[in-house]
């Protein structure tokens, strides 16, 4: 099959790649290793019917590009329940508080305000185009964030606190990324607050039938130029052509060719001639984060009666983050928590019904027995999916911004980069995925109009 461009991944990334392009005049092939679309946007559907997310699911203010996607498409959003009291799980006690700031002893309040407020600062300072450019690149890319933490913040719980902060935006530890990287994933997000809050914040709405509406619309846009089934094992380039080489005898030659997959996939293309000692170089330090991602649906969301907004955060894993994933009728009650990080590794080598039963216990901690009561519970460990080997995305290790950042985006030759990871603003979320589609169907584009 010859066309203008070949797209490798069918997930959000490949998709606005493919209707951009589309869009411009030029014959697509869209290749997809599963056999569905939207990559890391996945919907399960309960025994009742009830759509739940299972893959990535939320959308927030500034997050512009996702929001006017949904809006091309006629998918609606509805927000997150957030009405009443949030709860804290100190050493199995419960204690509920209103807002953003849970009830922590003022020093351990005033530790981690102080520690968002140099944060903040910090991170205004990176470029999001250049983050190895910032005047302090080399020092903060050259520590993690926790060792930060541990010279910066003077109380343990304060320290905890900001740890499993850093866990539940990277679903990994502090103590594995860069101290630049989380300074320019903050400032691609709007700061902590954003990142971290659901009012006003990342986690504030989600899509009507669950987010992977979206890329499904978009496939039917896209047409009969997805292909599923098609893993992507080899790429040949050079100067005139690309020609990816996917299971089943599959061949697509093209003028140009986009890889939308996560930079740890994408290296495990064979590609002929080898890439450029620094791109091979730069996905060799882009790990995925770990998380399990767990649901416990009920006859109804009970904790709202008790004047609760299902939200809950705790000192005890393995699920220490819970939201109310319920549909927006309110029916059945859905709890949403996570295992991230060292958790959701430890958590990934028990047995399904160990997982149930400490997910149930940890929902129990947060709401009272009827949350141990569950009729039916989900679960979906990303590290274990094939196609993409961990969630919620990459992030980078200490030094990996300032030795190999430039070729997280720069093509090599014919070959362009898009996913969210290559985003600059939202990196890390759908938003950021669909901007990079954007941002590399233009530069594409470009580049067979200049071609002529």
């Amino acid at each position: 099959m010859d066309v203008d461009v070949v797209v490798i991944g069918a997930g959000l990334a490949g998709l606005v790649t493919a209707r951009d392009l589309i869009r411009s005049g030029l014959d697509v092939a869209v290749l997809e290793a599963r056999t569905r679309v939207g990559g890391r946007v996945l919907n399960r559907v309960l025994s009742d019917g009830t759509v739940v997310e299972i893959g990535g699911q939320w959308v927030g203010p500034t997050q512009d590009r996702l929001e006017s996607l949904a809006a091309e498409l006629g998918v609606a959003t509805f927000p997150t329940f957030d009405d009443g009291e949030n709860v804290l799980v100190v050493r199995g006690r419960q204690r509920r508080y209103r807002g953003a700031i849970p009830r922590l002893p003022r020093h351990v309040l005033a530790d981690l305000g102080q520690a968002q407020l140099r944060l903040d600062r910090m991170a205004r300072h990176v470029p999001l185009e250049a983050p190895w450019s910032a005047p302090r690149a080399k020092t903060w890319d050259g520590q993690t964030v926790d060792t930060w933490i541990r010279r910066r913040m003077r109380t343990r719980q304060g320290r905890d606190m900001f740890r499993l902060g850093v866990a539940s935006v990277f679903a990994a530890e502090a103590a594995e990324l860069s101290l630049l990287d989380f300074l320019f994933t903050s400032h691609s997000g709007g700061l902590l607050d954003r990142l971290f809050n659901v009012a006003g914040g990342a986690q504030e709405r989600r899509f009507v039938g669950g987010s992977q509406v979206l890329a499904e619309a978009l496939a039917t846009r896209v047409g009969e130029s997805v292909r599923l089934g098609c893993p992507v094992r080899g790429i040949r380039h050079d100067s005139e052509s690309v020609t990816a080489h996917a299971d089943g005898g599959v061949l697509v030659r093209a003028r140009r060719g986009v890889v939308s997959i996560p930079p740890a996939l994408a290296a495990r293309v064979i590609y002929d001639p080898p890439l450029p000692a620094g791109r091979d170089q730069l996905t060799q330090r882009t790990p995925m984060g770990s998380v399990i991602k767990v649901m416990a649906a009920y006859d109804e969301p009970f904790w709202r009666a008790d004047g609760l907004t299902g939200q809950a955060t705790s000192d005890r894993g393995p699920v220490r983050l819970t939201f109310d994933n319920s549909p927006p009728s309110g029916s059945p009650g859905v709890l949403l928590g996570f295992m991230e990080g060292d958790e959701a590794r430890q958590a990934g080598r028990w047995t399904e019904g160990r997982r149930r039963q400490a997910v149930l216990e940890c929902f129990a901690r947060a709401f009272g027995p009827r949350a141990g009561a569950a009729r039916e519970y989900v679960e979906m460990d990303w590290s274990d999916e094939e196609w993409t080997r961990g969630c919620y995305g990459a992030h980078l290790p200490p030094g990996t911004w300032t030795q190999f950042g430039p070729a997280l985006r720069e093509p090599c030759g014919r070959l362009h980069w898009a996913g969210t990871e290559t985003a600059t603003v939202w990196a890390g979320y759908m938003d950021g995925a669909v901007r990079s589609g954007e941002r590399v169907a233009a530069e594409v584009a470009a580049a067979l109009r200049d071609q002529g």
